[in-house]
């Protein structure tokens, strides 16, 4: 099993990173939506990291090898890479189908997943106060998303079958993750995700319309390679974060996401109230996002226990 390197600081730096970048992304994917279809905005996005971080590597001398390939278990790679484009498309899919707030509350169960997998998985341990902790973040997030689970329950048509389809990629996303840091004993990050990101764009090849892409005016263009590098960056950091942090720390600091999104809406829509509409928030869903930030902050900082 892969083993941390236990320079937590770092790996707590990188995950905060990581949720800024996932935070602000369902809104500049929303906005690209308006003008592309899921599975070509997905292609570029891909083929776009892929490209750029195969220069990056290819600068620094750090592309893999023969002999770390020869020494990486494809079925482990071919699970990420089928896990990670399955959680892009149907992630995708349900935000065209919702909105960007509720995409991104319920995409967290994909770090409460990772979470549960790494002390199955990686052996790794909560102390009680952490458990006590993750009741505090689950009940945060149910007060924080009051109303939109509460539209849920009460939804139908494209509305709720678009939340079922972000169920299913938090699924996938957790699968990928775990697949991901085991990934870590052969190659290193950047290999790693390099060789996930040329699978997934092949994956996507035949499904994607590359010319409607010259259509895009520059507005939508822009949002377009923003996404692409948001996934570049944002995927990068995580990824390192793996390697220096426990999988369960890291979900617990990837909760604090739809606190980032809930902002960021609230921020466009005043700059610009004709792209998104406002999220209403009252006083429960701000007790709630209180509970959502300790209770994550507890679990990611508090000690390990020892099995």
């Amino acid at each position: 099993m892969h083993q941390s390197s236990g320079r937590w600081r770092l790996g707590l730096a990188l995950s905060l990173l990581t949720v800024f970048l996932w935070g602000i992304l369902p809104i500049a994917l929303a906005v690209t939506l308006q003008a592309l279809d899921v599975y070509t905005v997905t292609w570029f996005r891909f083929v776009m990291s892929f490209a750029l971080l195969a220069i990056f590597l290819a600068v620094r001398g750090k592309l893999p090898t023969l002999q770390q390939l020869r020494s990486t278990s494809w079925q482990l790679l071919a699970c990420a890479t089928i896990f990670l484009a399955s959680n892009y498309i149907l992630f995708l899919q349900g935000l065209a189908l919702t909105s960007p707030t509720n995409a991104e509350v319920i995409i967290q169960l994909a770090p409460l997943l990772m979470s549960f997998g790494g002390l199955v998985v990686f052996k790794e341990r909560y102390t009680l106060l952490q458990w006590m902790s993750v009741g505090v973040l689950t009940l945060g997030l149910a007060l924080f998303f009051h109303e939109q689970l509460a539209s849920l329950i009460t939804a139908r048509g494209t509305y709720l079958f678009g939340s079922g389809l972000t169920i299913l990629g938090a699924v996938a996303w957790a699968i990928y993750a775990l697949a991901q840091k085991q990934l870590l004993r052969s190659l290193s990050s950047g290999s790693i995700m390099l060789l996930i990101y040329g699978g997934c764009a092949l994956l996507f090849t035949p499904f994607a319309t590359p010319k409607a892409i010259f259509t895009l005016n520059a507005f939508h263009l822009g949002t377009l390679v923003f996404c692409s590098l948001n996934t570049l960056v944002a995927y990068g950091a995580f990824a390192e974060s793996l390697e220096h942090w426990e999988a369960s720390r890291v979900s617990a600091v990837l909760a604090l996401a739809p606190i980032v999104t809930l902002i960021a809406v609230w921020c466009v829509s005043v700059l610009a109230p004709n792209l998104l509409a406002p999220e209403r928030l009252g006083f429960i869903g701000v007790l709630g996002a209180i509970a959502v930030v300790v209770g994550s902050v507890a679990i990611a900082l508090g000690k390990r226990r020892h099995s």
